[in-house]
């Protein structure tokens, strides 16, 4: 039989261990309420990145996933701990208290290394979540511009239309920039993200100022075309009066000189007469667009015309512009040679400066342009001497010589 001293030890040991099992529920109690704050933060956090961009989000809710479903595991464990061990139940041995102490302490230590791996998590995704909210100030006043801007283009299509102009286009583009629009704030920011949502807003307000601007321009643009087909029509006139030209100095070419040098100009009369009439032809077609307020449409085809008239005109000078080449290579043939020589004596002396001397790889090029040049009157043999080769040739040692220049220069400026 135990006597009363071992009653009084008995309720000492069993005091001290309830204190103990009591103290580690409480830590315990502390420890879930941390992490399920913790977890409720985060989720709140999350939730908000994905408002402001879903694409983006989407790995750290696959993280947090991985995090919340630990603690979800976690805070089951804690509960099924708490009903294991009712420590207000008071008949209970000092070592039943002491499991229950262990059993506490363990939970606890999860508890809290959970805690730790959530705000890990949450400090990871703070600068993230920083510049989003930092950018998000600057979507309002980038849709409240865009709105502006849609605006505004839809007055100005409204005033051209109004004043008999065709807005067609500017129309279509003030369209273009209301679906554009409308995507915004269908998909909102959770589909677009913040960084898409302001792209697609300073989109809008592009395509709006673009609509209006080309709005605004129409009356211009009626009196910029009226004054164009005059101008036009005159240069018409103009080109079509240098067939008669070009035909004879095709004469001149094909008589006096053979037909190395005028084979690749063979035809130029006729492709110029056809271009004269493919641009009447535009110029035509921009006449019936002005008469019905089509500007742009006009504006177009009065480039169309100037593209066929710049063409001819082109390949008129080109034939004309031979015919004195040749006479003047036919009457001195040294003469064209002189400014070839002069280049290539330019490109020496440059040569010569450097440091050391000239670099082998410039000294060869510039010997062989030498040759060239020395040669280059042997190709002027026969009754009727190609000078149109021997211009060629002579041109092609003077880009050389430049070329060479340019390469000196380089290579100073890379050293310097």
């Amino acid at each position: 039989m135990r006597g009363p001293g071992d009653q009084r030890r008995r309720g000492g040991r069993g005091g001290q261990a309830a204190a103990g099992a009591i103290e580690a529920r409480e830590a315990a109690a502390t420890a879930f309420y941390d992490m399920d704050q913790a977890q409720k933060y985060i989720d709140g956090r999350v939730t908000v990145f994905e408002d402001l961009d879903a694409q983006a989000a989407a790995p750290a809710r696959r993280e947090f996933a991985g995090l919340s479903e630990a603690a979800d595991a976690a805070s089951v464990a804690y509960i099924s701990v708490l009903d294991a061990h009712d420590l207000d139940d008071r008949d209970r041995s000092p070592a039943e208290y002491d499991a229950a102490r262990r059993a506490f302490v363990a939970t606890t230590e999860r508890l809290q290394q959970i805690t730790r791996n959530l705000n890990g998590f949450a400090e990871r995704l703070a600068p993230q979540m920083a510049r989003l909210e930092s950018a998000l100030d600057q979507l309002p006043p980038r849709l409240a511009a865009a709105r502006d801007a849609v605006a505004a283009a839809d007055a100005a299509v409204a005033a051209a239309k109004d004043a008999g102009m065709d807005a067609s286009e500017p129309e279509a583009e003030l369209e273009r920039a209301r679906e554009v629009l409308a995507q915004l704030g269908s998909q909102g920011l959770g589909g677009l993200g913040l960084d898409g949502a302001i792209r697609k807003a300073e989109e809008v307000r592009g395509i709006a100022e673009g609509a209006r601007e080309a709005a605004a321009e129409l009356p211009q643009l009626a009196q910029k075309v009226r004054n164009s087909l005059a101008s036009v029509r005159t240069r018409v006139d103009v080109v079509a009066n240098r067939v008669g030209p070009v035909k004879e100095a095709m004469r001149v070419l094909v008589r006096g000189y053979s037909q190395a040098c005028w084979q690749d100009l063979k035809g130029a009369p006729e492709s110029i007469e056809a271009a004269v009439v493919r641009a009447r032809e535009r110029l035509n077609e921009a006449s019936a667009h002005a008469g019905r307020t089509e500007w742009n449409e006009a504006q177009r085809a009065l480039t169309a015309a100037r593209t066929e008239l710049n063409a001819a005109d082109r390949r008129a000078g080109q034939v004309t512009g031979r015919v004195e080449d040749l006479k003047a290579v036919a009457e001195d043939p040294s003469k064209p040679a002189e400014g070839v020589r002069f280049a290539v004596r330019d490109a020496q002396r440059l040569a010569m400066a450097q440091p050391g001397g000239p670099a082998p790889q410039h000294a060869r090029v510039l010997d062989s342009l030498v040759e060239r040049l020395e040669n280059a009157p042997n190709r002027l043999t026969g009754a009727h001497p190609d000078y149109w080769a021997y211009l060629q040739e002579l041109e092609s040692i003077k880009t050389a010589a430049g070329d060479v220049v340019a390469r000196i220069r380089a290579e100073r400026a890379g050293q310097g």
